[in-house]
């Protein structure tokens, strides 16, 4: 039976049109058994996958069975439709087995009326945690923190932390690090667990606790988080408040999903996608995008009018309508290769003032480079195709001038961007796209007016 758990756990074409064929012709138990096979991620896959009528009927089939772990890993709209599904004892329900960070994250988006009536439901003391976190903003590492950890006094010994462990009702499941405080509570170090079993018993735990431990301060922002366990290879942090008190604790897998967030976020941006649509539905979708494309058209505008200017170039020599969109292509790419990577490397921390102007030079460098190569081979196409050296020498000097200017701007935009307080990702692409075809026109029409009427 394992065997074949672990079989259905790979949520695959075939299983889920299994789950909609059983749906359509009521075989409830047999949807019951399918989704009981899977593990959490599995389940909030399936609920993914299938259209909007089908999700309501398994969710109202399942209700209580559904397991809870798969609210924490739904998409945004996905998780708003099924908690439409389930009245404030089931959801209280769910958000009672789950960690404080992922209750708090189902309940966030509820409206607050809701979301009182779905409080009321649970143990007081869940319910403060709960609150508490609700209390800090979105994205901050108190929002990401869970509040149930070992700590323990620094008075005490080895031996005494392990009858604490072992008699303890509400101690986490996983266990890697025992933190001790002080009377005040406040942060004193860390023990790893194997090394507190390593030791005897009369071992004062201040003996062999590391003082030197990385802590985050509660508002700490959840990218900042995400770099320090990167940098540190850690698998839990402490959270502290401005008193040095120990509040909670980030372990690493909430830290995936925060890099996996932050990843998913910077790439929609860059595509003119602000948030990740892929389950919303067909008007709001259309109201998302048709913002960035309104910014589009108005920098297709400002390239027209650039166009515009050198009509009478482009009338008397048509050959020239027909080349330009090389020279704004060929820069837009290459400007949006050295985007990508400045955009990747502020997000990382690797571009910072202290390298900056090394990695603008390079780019430059490449930039001429690659300019210099495309340009002889783009010449020498135009002088074998059209028999003008003149045309060949235009448009290689133009697409030189356009690369040229796509490496500048393709490291200096989000660099400027990212000092203003704006984020790099979001309008890089846009400004970038206006300067490349900007320039690709500017030079290639121009130089063709110079030199060619």
């Amino acid at each position: 039976m394992s065997g074949e758990a672990d079989a259905l756990d790979e949520v695959t074409p075939d299983l889920v049109q299994r789950i909609e064929d059983a749906l359509a012709e009521s075989r409830t138990e047999e949807v019951k058994t399918l989704l009981s096979a899977l593990s959490a991620a599995g389940q909030a896959s399936v609920l993914e996958q299938v259209s909007e009528p089908q999700r309501d009927l398994l969710v109202g089939l399942l209700k209580r069975d559904l397991d809870p772990e798969a609210l924490a890993e739904l998409d945004d709209e996905v998780l708003e439709d099924v908690l439409d599904q389930l009245d404030s004892k089931e959801i209280a329900a769910a958000a009672h087995e789950l960690e404080t960070d992922d209750a708090a994250t189902i309940l966030e988006d509820l409206p607050e009326a809701e979301r009182r009536e779905v409080l009321a439901e649970l143990p007081a003391d869940e319910r403060a945690d709960i609150e508490s976190a609700l209390a800090y903003p979105e994205e901050t590492a108190g929002r990401l923190m869970q509040r149930s950890l070992v700590k323990v006094p620094d008075g005490w010994t080895v031996g005494q932390v392990i009858d604490y462990c072992r008699e303890a009702t509400d101690l986490p499941d996983d266990v890697y690090d025992i933190f001790v405080v002080d009377p005040a509570g406040r942060l004193r170090g860390s023990v790893p667990l194997g090394r507190m079993l390593r030791n005897k018993r009369p071992v004062a735990i201040l003996d062999i606790v590391d003082p030197d431990i990385p802590s985050v301060p509660v508002t700490a922002g959840q990218a900042e988080v995400a770099h320090l366990f990167r940098n540190q290879n850690l698998v839990s942090c402490p959270v502290v408040g401005d008193d040095k008190r120990l509040l909670g604790v980030i372990m690493v897998d909430d830290v995936v999903d925060v890099i996996d967030e932050e990843a998913e976020a910077d790439l929609l941006k860059m595509g003119g996608v602000g948030i990740d649509d892929m389950h919303a539905g067909t008007i709001r979708t259309t109201r998302l995008r048709a913002v960035w494309l309104t910014v589009n058209l108005a920098t297709a505008v400002i390239a027209s009018l650039v166009i515009g200017q050198f009509e009478g170039a482009i009338e008397k020599i048509v050959v020239l309508a027909v080349l330009m969109p090389i020279v704004a292509s060929m820069g837009g790419n290459a400007g949006t290769q050295t985007v990508t990577v400045a955009v990747r490397a502020l997000a990382m921390g690797e571009l910072t003032p202290a390298n900056a102007l090394r990695f603008i030079v390079k780019e430059l460098a490449v930039g001429s480079l690659n300019g210099l190569i495309f340009a002889l081979i783009m010449g020498a196409a135009v002088v074998a195709w059209y028999g003008d050296w003149r045309l060949g020498a235009v448009i290689g000097a133009a697409m030189i001038c356009n690369l040229l200017a796509a490496a500048l701007a393709g490291t200096l935009i989000p660099i400027g961007l990212q000092k203003f307080g704006v984020d790099p990702a979001v309008s890089s692409t846009v400004f970038l796209t206006t300067v490349t075809d900007v320039i690709g026109f500017l030079a290639f029409l121009g130089l063709a007016t110079i030199f060619l009427l």
